[in-house]
C-alpha cells in the first residue's frame, strides 16, 4: 500500500522549507519535518529553472521519485520531506546511483529509516 502523497500546495513547500531540519547530500538537499500527524509521509520535489530546460528538470525529478519509491517501505511514516537538487551540482551527475546513495545517507542520518530494515 502506497503510504506517500505529493505536495502540490505552495504553503504546503513553504511550511517544511521554514520549519524541517536540513540535511545535504552530494546532489541532492532534503528538508525533512517530522510528525505531520498523519498516518503518511508527504512528499515535494523541487528543482530550480536555473538547472536547465523542463527535460532535463523533469529527468531528475523521475530519478528523486523512483528512489524514494524503492526506498518508500523502509521510510517511517509521519514526515514531511522536500527534496531540492543543488544548484551547484552538473547535470551529469543526476544519475540513479548518485541520487540513491545521497538519499540513503539523508535518511539514515535524519533517523526515519525504520530499525528492522535498514
Amino acid at each position: 500500500m502506497k503510504k506517500t502523497e505529493m505536495f502540490k500546495k505552495n504553503y504546503e513547500f513553504k511550511a517544511v522549507l521554514s520549519s524541517g531540519e536540513f540535511y545535504s547530500g552530494k546532489c541532492i538537499i532534503a528538508f525533512i519535518k517530522k510528525n505531520n500527524y498523519k498516518n503518511k509521509n508527504l512528499l515535494g520535489l523541487a528543482i530550480g529553472t536555473k538547472i536547465g530546460k523542463a527535460t532535463k528538470r523533469n529527468y531528475i525529478k523521475r530519478l528523486i521519485r523512483e528512489n524514494y519509491k524503492n526506498l518508500e517501505d523502509k521510510v517511517n511514516t509521519g514526515h514531511s520531506i522536500v527534496f531540492l537538487w543543488k544548484k551547484k551540482t552538473d547535470i551529469k551527475m543526476a544519475n540513479y546511483a548518485n541520487i540513491e546513495k545521497d538519499m540513503k545517507k539523508i535518511f539514515d542520518r535524519a533517523g526515519i529509516l525504520s530499525e528492522e530494515q535498514q
